[in-house]
């Protein structure tokens, strides 16, 4: 797509340019909630590295797939949910592990107490020889 620098804020002419789109869809884009630029005390509009990588997102939508603003804007609510979803997965697991690894530790006293499904002795007697 285009280049742009390293960090930093953006104003709208110059994304505008960057990316060769009118400035007029930009404040399109942030009026649907698709971006969110910050503003300075001026309400001058400053785009962060992080929005420019969203718009890069939804033009790739909007051009290479043909989808509208609708679209763009249903796909972007998934994708949030989606990286919340793996967050979360990534919290239980940590969770789990961290339970699993507390209850192996303890299970080095006694092989029962550690262990994640309860352990039943043996009701079957053992063979005489």
């Amino acid at each position: 797509m285009a280049k742009r620098k390293k960090q930093g804020a953006y104003m709208i002419s110059s994304v505008a340019e960057m990316y060769d789109i009118h400035p007029q869809t930009l404040r399109l884009y942030e009026r649907e909630g698709l971006l969110k630029p910050s503003r300075t005390e001026g309400n001058t509009r400053l785009y962060t590295d992080e929005d420019l990588e969203r718009l890069e997102f939804i033009l790739s939508l909007a051009r290479d797939l043909g989808v509208n603003i609708s679209g763009i804007a249903i796909i972007l609510q998934m994708r949030e949910r989606m990286d919340e979803m793996q967050r979360q997965m990534a919290n239980f697991v940590t969770y789990v592990r961290d339970e699993v690894m507390a209850r192996a530790q303890s299970a080095h006293v006694d092989a029962s107490r550690g262990a994640i499904v309860p352990v039943r002795r043996s009701i079957v007697p053992e063979k005489k020889k």
